[in-house]
């Protein structure tokens, strides 16, 4: 079954576009897809990940922040 993942993110980001590109690389491998949310212009979202950013989650725990932590993705997608 397909797992579904969600990296928050923020326009414009260098960091959140080199985390999807990264993603992006393992998505069939791993058997994820990614909803891309940006938290600009929510106040909550901004709060909880403001500073985070990129922030790859599965439901409500955290996967890795600013960088793809590949052994944390592998450890999610089983």
């Amino acid at each position: 079954m397909t797992k579904q993942l969600t990296l928050y993110i923020r326009e414009g980001c260098h960091l959140c576009d080199d985390m999807e590109l990264a993603l992006r690389d393992c998505e069939s491998e791993l058997d994820f897809e990614i909803q891309r949310v940006a938290i600009d212009n929510n106040a909550e979202l901004e709060k909880a990940y403001g500073s985070l950013v990129p922030v790859l989650a599965s439901g409500d725990g955290e996967i890795c922040h600013y960088f793809l932590d590949k052994q944390a993705l592998i450890q999610a997608c089983n």
